[in-house]
């Protein structure tokens, strides 16, 4: 997939970014490569691979599911401006 400068512009205006004529060519350029390599990654064949979330075969270390602080809610509501049945009132920011 090749990009036009035109194409290139419009991205480049989307984003907010201002590009001059040097700056807008090596961007097509970039960005022409890196839709290269994307089109040979998806002509690589992963049938039968399965997806991994990492690289590695590392396991997940998992600790105990035990509470360790003392519950202070009461201590922190005591301070704070309004609360009412548990839950901190703030106010409405958004009409």
């Amino acid at each position: 997939m090749s990009l036009s400068n035109d194409q290139v512009g419009h991205i480049a205006r989307l984003a907010r970014i201002a590009l001059s004529d040097t700056e807008l060519e090596a961007t097509r350029a970039k960005l022409d490569g890196i839709f290269g390599l994307i089109e040979q990654m998806q002509a690589v064949d992963t049938t039968g691979v399965e997806p991994m979330s990492h690289p590695q075969e590392f396991p997940t270390r998992l600790r105990p599911d035990v509470v360790t602080e003392t519950d202070r809610r009461d201590a922190f509501q005591k301070v704070a401006p309004q609360t009412e049945a548990g839950l901190y009132l703030v106010p409405k920011v958004i009409e």
